[in-house]
C-alpha cells in the first residue's frame, strides 16, 4: 500500500486493507491525512446508533474509556501496517498508558492524531492524541508489537 513516507489518505475499506479489526470492533472511519511510517490524522464520528450506548448509559450516552483507548490503537497501527511489509499484520499490546480529559458523547467526532516515535524489530513505541472540536479528549502513550517480525529474533532452541 505505502512507502516510508509515502502521504496517506483513505476510507474504511483501506483501513481493512492494513488491519485486521472488523465491525463490531473496528473504530476508525476514515485516515484523513499522514505519512507511512512517520504519523496519522483518523477521524471517529459517534453516532447514537452505536452499539454501545444503551448500554453506557441509556439515561447519559457516552463513549466508554475502553473504546476511547482503542480508537487510539487502531490509529497508531496504522502509522506502521500501512507500510507494505506490515499490512494486514497481527499485532499485540505490550503497553498502553491512557489519560481521558472529557466525555464523548453521541455525534461527536473524535479527531486522531498519532506520531510513531521509534520502531525497531516488530516493536512500535508512539504517542497519540485525540480531541473534540479542538478540546483535548484523550492521549495515550503505547508500545505494540508484531508477533510475526518478532519471532524472527527470539532464539533458537537447540534440540
Amino acid at each position: 500500500m505505502s512507502k516510508m513516507g509515502e502521504q496517506l489518505c483513505m476510507d474504511v475499506m483501506g483501513i481493512q486493507k492494513c488491519q485486521r479489526n472488523r465491525y463490531p470492533l473496528l473504530f476508525i472511519d476514515s485516515i484523513e491525512d499522514g505519512e507511512a511510517g512517520k504519523r496519522v490524522h483518523a477521524v471517529k464520528t459517534f453516532t447514537y446508533n452505536e452499539w454501545f450506548f444503551p448500554a453506557h448509559f441509556d439515561d447519559e450516552p457516552n463513549v466508554p474509556g475502553f473504546i476511547q483507548a482503542e480508537c487510539l490503537s487502531q490509529t497508531f497501527i496504522m502509522t506502521f501496517l500501512t507500510l507494505d511489509e506490515y499490512m494486514g499484520k497481527k499485532t499485540a499490546f505490550v503497553s498502553q498508558k491512557n489519560r481521558f480529559r472529557r466525555k464523548i458523547i453521541p455525534g461527536d467526532r473524535l479527531d486522531i492524531y498519532a506520531t510513531l516515535e521509534n520502531f525497531n524489530r516488530g516493536i512500535a513505541n508512539g504517542h497519540v492524541e485525540s480531541y473534540v472540536r479542538d478540546e483535548p479528549a484523550c492521549f495515550g502513550e503505547l508500545i505494540i508489537a508484531i508477533p510475526d517480525v518478532l519471532d524472527h529474533y527470539r532464539p533458537k532452541i537447540a534440540k
